[in-house]
């Protein structure tokens, strides 16, 4: 039986620090009254959230052979993700971001580890043929895929599936991918409303999109608590956010946002559909630490929709 959705990315822990004394200086300590050690990488969160929404959810990528990567194999199982595409390589180590959290903002430093050495070729035909939907996200944070990415949805597209990604933040700066030859084979692009802006060099999503010749079938553009905002065929589509007045953090909010939009998207529901469940998915995971704490089960999710923001799961 196919997955679902087949999710090629980096695997990584969060070591999450909250109510934190101020932000640290060179030279200096500050105290975090708490710590927590998570699944992490967009990802991985990606994967494990759309898996308890109820996609059948395949994970190609790269560990190492230690405690971080048998918490993220466990992590991962436990949300019923086929993890038998990651490759455990004891030659490198597990990826590990230091989260340093400050209510709805952070800031991240990110020892990349596995993630590093992940390439294309290690994506084998096997995991794409078994699959309907392609999704990644992070290539900035794997030099080794980002080189085969347009042959990777070549691949995925000459095995009939659709495609998505979510860029994330280019920790160099550069956004050096061959964009409009990666949109030909790409039908969701998700970055957000920084991204696209840095992306583009850009002073405003109009003048985003029009530094572009052609673009992906969806842009998807998402905006935090504003919601988000869908470009299809020349028309724009929004969708508010749905507003949390206790956010506990925002880690893997526009993680969760990729999940919620993409398993609608692969069950064929509308377009203000997929929007409303991104924007749903990103509000509930702030309604718990880490980017996968919010989502427990899909009872725990129906839950939170309704209690937290009143309104009903899918």
């Amino acid at each position: 039986m196919k997955s679902d959705i087949l999710v090629v990315g980096e695997l990584n822990v969060d070591i999450i620090l909250n109510q934190i004394d101020g932000f640290p200086a060179l030279g200096t300590e500050i105290l975090a009254d708490t710590m927590n050690v998570v699944l992490g990488s967009s990802s991985a969160i990606f994967a494990s959230n759309s898996s308890t929404m109820g996609s059948k959810v395949a994970f190609a990528g790269k560990i190492g052979k230690d405690d971080f990567a048998t918490k993220v194999m466990e992590s991962l199982s436990q949300k019923a993700v086929d993890t038998s595409f990651v490759i455990i390589d004891d030659k490198v180590g597990t990826g590990a971001t230091i989260v340093l959290n400050y209510g709805d903002n952070r800031c991240m430093v990110t020892y990349p580890g596995g993630m590093g050495c992940f390439s294309s070729s290690d994506v084998p035909d096997d995991a794409l043929a078994k699959a309907n939907h392609l999704h990644v996200s992070s290539p900035f944070l794997q030099p080794e895929l980002r080189p085969g990415l347009l042959d990777l949805f070549k691949r995925a597209k000459g095995n009939g599936m659709t495609t998505s990604m979510d860029p994330q933040w280019d920790p160099a700066e550069k956004w050096d991918l061959e964009w409009e030859a990666i949109f030909e084979y790409l039908d969701v692009f998700l970055p957000n409303e920084k991204e696209i802006l840095a992306i583009t060099k850009a002073k405003d999503i109009e003048h985003a999109v029009a530094h572009f010749d052609a673009l992906p079938q969806y842009l998807i553009i998402k905006q935090g608590n504003k919601g988000a905002a869908m470009l299809k065929e020349g028309q724009w589509h929004r969708h508010e956010g749905f507003e949390n007045l206790q956010v506990i953090d925002a880690i893997g909010a526009g993680d969760s946002f990729d999940a919620g939009f993409i398993h609608a998207f692969v069950q064929g529901k509308s377009d203000m559909q997929c929007l409303r469940s991104g924007n749903l998915a990103g509000a509930i995971n702030t309604t718990s630490e880490g980017g996968t704490g919010a989502f427990e089960d899909l009872a725990s999710v129906k839950n939170s929709a309704l209690s937290n923001f009143k309104e009903t799961w899918n």
